[in-house]
């Protein structure tokens, strides 16, 4: 198929956190932008992932689409107590009279991302901003004046300026010709979702919690945060460990089972493993200036500082106050 396909004058690779929130930055500031997705509307979106939204991104949210900080704000947790353990012994437990700050937006709030991106796509409609499906990116073309896209669909887009937002594997940053290089950490992590129901703000148990070295994990480090519907369980793996041994579900049982209690043990939900990476591309636009790219396809972060969603909806953001 040939000709173009949209008339707005920016196209947005990707339709996670970052993407949506480009789209909406951009609709904020009267400007109108087309999403290409690669996946389907169906796509998998299992797993809590980013669950902890900083005060600093709730703002934004609220600032670009009214109600949707506020919104998530609603949904999430604020956990009062920060405590730290080692070698099951507790050298640090500090309970904040007022974690969350004052005001309507608090310094934080505990989510799963799935719900941030249901808000996300409830914030899209209300505006009129469509996702465009099964629609990955196989080339782009800058020039002067703008850029051109073809999708694997067959389809052609063209558009002023062109927001990649389409993750760590991005297409868009390959073709613009940026390289992706930094570290990865040795050793692998493990997370869970643990299921929990019955938790809310008003839980007495409210807390994140730090084991190093903790004996109920075989001497491993663990960290468990609770989130709006349950707790993330963070398990770093040491010496020979094998990541995939250890994520199976009958190890991930019995993880459960001795750092959070037998009551727990049928409630495993969710499992993933990862690395720490801290890589950066080298540049974040094309030689003409119309591509930018936003998130993790520009740079990938260690999870601790919840910096990966977080960060992704401040570049976007950026990158529609440069358009």
């Amino acid at each position: 198929m040939s000709g173009d396909t949209t008339a707005d004058p920016v196209l947005i690779a990707g339709s996670g956190p970052v993407g949506m929130t480009a789209a909406l930055a951009l609709h904020a500031r009267g400007v109108e932008a087309t999403i290409l997705e690669a996946e389907s509307e169906d796509r998998d979106r299992s797993g809590s992932r980013a669950i902890y939204v900083h005060g600093s991104t709730l703002r934004t949210l609220e600032r670009i689409h009214p109600g949707l900080g506020t919104d998530l704000v609603d949904e999430g947790l604020v956990w009062p107590t920060r405590r730290t353990l080692y070698r099951g012994k507790e050298v640090f437990n500090r309970t904040y009279d007022s974690p969350g700050g004052s005001g309507d937006i608090p310094h934080f709030t505990s989510v799963p991302q799935v719900v941030t991106e249901a808000y996300m796509h409830d914030a899209l409609e209300e505006v009129g901003i469509d996702i465009h499906w099964n629609a990955e990116v196989d080339t782009v073309e800058t020039s002067p004046d703008g850029v051109h896209v073809e999708t694997a669909d067959g389809r052609e887009w063209a558009g002023e300026f062109l927001v990649g937002a389409d993750g760590g594997g991005s297409t868009v940053r390959s073709e613009i010709g940026a390289n992706f290089e930094g570290d990865q950490s040795e050793n692998a992590f493990i997370i869970a979702d643990v299921e929990d129901e019955e938790i809310d703000n008003d839980s007495p148990d409210l807390e994140r919690v730090f084991h190093y070295d903790a004996p109920e994990a075989d001497g491993r480090n663990v960290l468990l945060v609770p989130f709006t519907g349950g707790w993330r369980l963070d398990i770093q793996c040491i010496g020979d460990d094998d990541p995939e041994e250890l994520s199976s579900e009958e190890r991930m049982r019995e993880f459960v089972r001795d750092i959070m209690g037998e009551e727990y043990e049928d409630n495993l939900k969710w499992v993933s493993s990862y690395y720490f990476l801290q890589v950066m591309a080298d540049t974040f636009v094309d030689k003409h200036r119309r591509v930018l790219l936003a998130g993790e396809a520009a740079h990938l972060l260690a999870p601790f500082g919840a910096r990966g969603m977080n960060s992704g909806i401040a570049d976007a953001d950026e990158a529609a106050s440069a358009i």
